[in-house]
């Protein structure tokens, strides 16, 4: 019933794969479920833009294995056809010191991770570009360095002539290779990019364009063979049976800042506030020019206030009206760029200063190194959405720095597998919440909980 789309290393094509064939499979119209492998929120948004059906991260470091395989069994219980796009190479992953009986291979939630721990069939892109017999390696080696992984066939990218795929399949056949499919060089779709990744789908004009063109490309796919991997059922999947929130009988309404500029969102993060009774009013702090009515909450998920901080710095009716309910005590929960639009300035790419909400008493400003890596999180002090000593697992993903700290840090951060790394971060400014700090709330039900009670209290 699912296929992982992998690749020997990142930059293989594997996400134009993927969103080619949800596409065209789309396009026939099959009700298609798609899920990402890590912690990313770009790709995602692309997969529903060509599906329709919101797409769900798997990530055994954020949450669990045991949340990995409810949460497939879970969404895909009314879907034709499920397809998992994997992340970076096959097998890269982490080393987690809170198992001890992991292989040696140290990838922990890696594509190769998540295949083991739902059963599932590789589909293995590889870029052929530089490639003719030494493909066969290249696969043989993958095929078999992990004999819990099955590799169903390789799918041939930047294939540049006949001969060259001559050369290739006659590689692969020496090893009993199967190919999936083989797209051309002069056939390959490219998506732009920017500092963080891919530019987000809703910032693309000619989406609906691009996603014919994908499901044009998907047709050099062998489709006799990939289909029957797409639709047979999953083999010897265990799960246990998830945990059902109890929905309280005072429905609260929060305000989600969803627009170009804050649409880093796990959607599983959403669907818990539904569960626990949360009506959700989607907004946009770029367009809107007042704050929902009636609401008692605030969620500011992360994104790309630094591409649009002009136009967020012109909505002052908005920015006001945020400091002046965020101050006045309305739960708010923010996250990353969310923390950044609630600064007092923004200095965005080009060294311009922007006016923001002006709540958290710092500066934001761009820099050009990057701060990636899981963190283990203990909170300092109790706040809208954690009390104090708890401790979570997230991920930070920005190239912005705070000029000025909080005295009072809501989180003591060390880093997932590299201990050296020790920082405390994070503002908790009446029933306000802000940090760097991604956060897939799954396997934390109790984070949702306790901002739905706050929003709650508030309402009262």
């Amino acid at each position: 019933m699912a296929l992982i789309i992998a690749g020997d290393r990142s930059g293989v094509g594997k996400t134009t794969v993927t969103l080619a064939i949800l596409a065209f499979l789309t396009q026939q119209g099959n009700r298609v479920q798609s899920f990402k492998v890590g912690p990313d929120y770009i790709d995602p948004m692309f997969h529903f833009s060509a599906t329709g059906i919101p797409c769900r991260n798997l990530d055994p470091v954020l949450t669990s294995p045991n949340y990995v395989q409810n949460c497939f069994k879970r969404n895909t219980q009314n879907a034709d056809c499920v397809v998992i796009e994997g992340v970076m190479g096959l097998f890269d992953g982490i080393r987690n010191p809170e198992v001890t009986n992991t292989n040696s291979l140290n990838d922990y939630g890696s594509t190769a991770h998540i295949a083991r721990i739902l059963n599932l069939p590789v589909a293995l892109v590889l870029d052929c570009s530089r490639l003719s017999g030494s493909i066969a390696a290249i696969a043989l080696g993958y095929a078999n360095l992990d004999p819990k992984v099955t590799i169903a066939g390789v799918i041939l990218n930047k294939v540049a002539s006949d001969r060259h795929l001559e050369l290739l399949e006659t590689a692969l056949e020496t090893i009993e290779m199967p190919i999936l499919g083989v797209i051309r060089r002069n056939q390959e779709i490219t998506l732009g990019d920017r500092h963080l990744g891919l530019i987000p789908s809703s910032e693309i004009p000619n989406l609906k364009s691009v996603f014919s063109q994908l499901a044009e490309l998907a047709k050099t796919l062998d489709w006799d063979k990939l289909l029957p991997l797409l639709t047979s059922s999953p083999r010897h999947l265990v799960t246990s049976p998830p945990r059902h929130l109890a929905t309280s009988p005072s429905p609260v309404r929060i305000a989600i800042a969803k627009d170009k500029a804050f649409n880093f969102y796990y959607q599983d993060n959403l669907d818990l506030l539904k569960e626990l009774g949360a009506e959700l009013i989607f907004w946009s702090p770029l367009e809107d020019r007042q704050i929902p009515r009636n609401v008692q909450g605030l969620y500011f998920g992360g994104g790309f206030p630094e591409i649009f901080a002009q136009q967020l710095a012109e909505n002052k009716t908005v920015r006001q009206e945020l400091k002046q309910i965020i101050q006045a005590g309305i739960p708010t929960y923010a996250e990353c760029g969310g923390l950044m639009y609630l600064c007092q300035q923004l200095i965005d790419l080009n060294q311009k200063t922007w006016s923001m909400v002006g709540v958290i008493p710092s500066c934001v400003t761009m820099k050009a190194k990057l701060t990636l890596g899981y963190r283990r999180a203990m909170a300092l002090q109790t706040s809208s959405l954690v009390t104090a000593q708890q401790t979570v697992r997230g991920h930070e993903f920005h190239h912005s720095q705070l000029t000025a700290v909080s005295p009072t840090p809501q989180w003591q951060l060390k880093g997932f597998h590299n201990s050296s790394l020790q920082l405390t971060e994070g503002w908790n400014i009446k029933q306000l919440h802000a940090s760097y700090l991604h956060l897939h709330w799954g396997e934390y039900k109790f984070l949702a909980q306790r901002f739905s009670q706050r929003c709650r209290n508030y309402k009262n």
